[in-house]
């Protein structure tokens, strides 16, 4: 994480805590790195001054301090100490040391498949302790999540709200960031876990491709790609896609659950790992790649708990839909108008007797069968050519040795007989 000088205007003392360093600065405060008498280090954040005043932050700020407090587990940063009825009030956590998803990813490139999914299936154990909690995170995103020698942490509660509570914010105020807020944010309905979901699956696109599943642009048209357009999937690895399309869903009934999402992410970085995997579409531009068939309602929660199924690239999982054809990069003109679609073109499935015929073999599959087949005629080849070694020994020795001598019995003379 980077670390900056403290400037002249921040404090170097708050509470028991002294300050060494900036960790970041953000929409409610800033953030430092400090330490206790005994070397303890924490990441402490303090309101900004022109909003110490300001009723509605202070709420906000106590219930990220509440959440903070609630919930359990490894999944974020342990709190520490806090002071809510100070001048400027401030919390400070356990020091997470390691860079953010995001810096990682612009400092040395994309994930791999099995390097994202592993980390999402860890996230989406963290989102599972959250949500037990109680707790809606609502601003989920690379920034807020820090990769530290012991898993990813989830960081920044700042606007998280507890199940239940009345909103802060005004009707149609959206509170997060574009890109990865959920369409019922951007509306300013009511926020659930599958709000999370959401910002998780964009997270997940964003680990794979370097870029939000929305492109690039003004909040305002970053806002209306999230509620009127599908995500571009085109550089997420295959082994991810179907799944990240089924976070981005825009009825958040049809997202799967954080506990369906670490079982099957597990899963799915097991296979990588192991090299069970469909080769992911590096040869194709980001706009030009299918869109995977997103499950909705039941199949949604049928998809999460279902074993991983590979096939290869234009098969049923991966193709199927066209490439979005709205255009990127409008930044500053406004909310783009969807430009028109060309129809899906389905291509319908050869029936051979009474049923579809079998997708084709996986690469993996086919591999394996192969090396079967070339270890059973081996194996056969030299067990025949050991049976003819052996009877040709054994005619060779019959062939070639003295016949046997018949065994003639002495003939006995009596004494005085004559002689025959």
């Amino acid at each position: 994480m980077a670390m900056m000088r403290l400037r002249r205007e921040d404090p170097r003392v708050v509470g028991a805590f002294r300050l060494h360093r900036r960790l970041g600065a953000g929409g409610m405060g800033v953030v430092y790195l400090g330490a206790d008498k005994r070397g303890q280090r924490v990441a402490l954040k303090v309101i900004r001054p022109e909003l110490a005043e300001d009723q509605e932050f202070r709420s906000r700020f106590a219930r990220e301090v509440s959440a903070a407090r609630r919930i359990r587990g490894g999944c974020t940063a342990r709190l520490v100490a806090a002071d809510l009825e100070a001048e400027r009030p401030w919390f400070a956590t356990q020091y997470v040391p390691g860079p953010s998803l995001h810096d990682k990813v612009a400092e040395h490139g994309v994930l791999a498949a099995a390097e994202a999914a592993s980390i999402g299936a860890a996230l989406a154990e963290g989102l599972v302790a959250v949500h037990e909690a109680g707790v809606v995170h609502r601003d989920l995103k690379p920034s807020n999540i820090l990769l530290s020698p012991k898993g990813p942490r989830i960081i920044d509660f700042g606007i998280a709200w507890a199940t239940g509570a009345s909103t802060l914010t005004h009707v149609g105020t959206a509170v997060g960031s574009p890109g990865f807020l959920a369409p019922e944010q951007v509306r300013g309905a009511a926020v659930t876990p599958a709000t999370d979901v959401f910002a998780f699956g964009a997270t997940l696109a964003y680990a794979a491709t370097a870029d939000s599943p929305f492109g690039q642009g003004s909040s305002e048209v970053m806002l209306y790609r999230v509620v009127h357009e599908e995500p571009d999937l085109g550089g997420v690895p295959d082994a991810l896609a179907p799944l990240v399309y089924a976070c981005l869903a825009k009825d958040p009934e049809e997202r799967p659950s954080t506990v369906q999402l670490s079982e099957r992410l597990a899963e799915i970085a097991a296979r990588e790992a192991r090299g069970i995997g469909v080769p992911r579409r590096d040869g194709l531009p980001k706009a030009a790649g299918p869109r995977p068939e997103r499950p909705v309602g039941r199949r949604a929660a049928e998809y999460a708990e279902q074993p991983t199924r590979r096939s290869p690239q234009g098969s049923e999982s991966g193709a199927g839909h066209s490439a979005s054809t709205s255009p990127r990069g409008t930044a500053g003109r406004g909310p783009a108008v969807p430009a028109a679609r060309t129809p899906a073109v389905r291509t319908p499935a050869v029936r051979t007797g009474g049923g579809r015929r079998p997708a084709p073999a996986a690469p993996g599959r086919r591999r394996l069968l192969r090396q079967r087949v070339a270890v059973f005629v081996i194996v056969t080849l030299l067990a025949a050519i050991c049976i003819a070694a052996v009877q040709g020994c054994h005619r060779f020795s019959r062939g070639t040795g003295a016949p046997d001598a018949p065994v003639v019995a002495p003939l006995h003379i009596p004494p005085g007989a004559p002689a025959p």
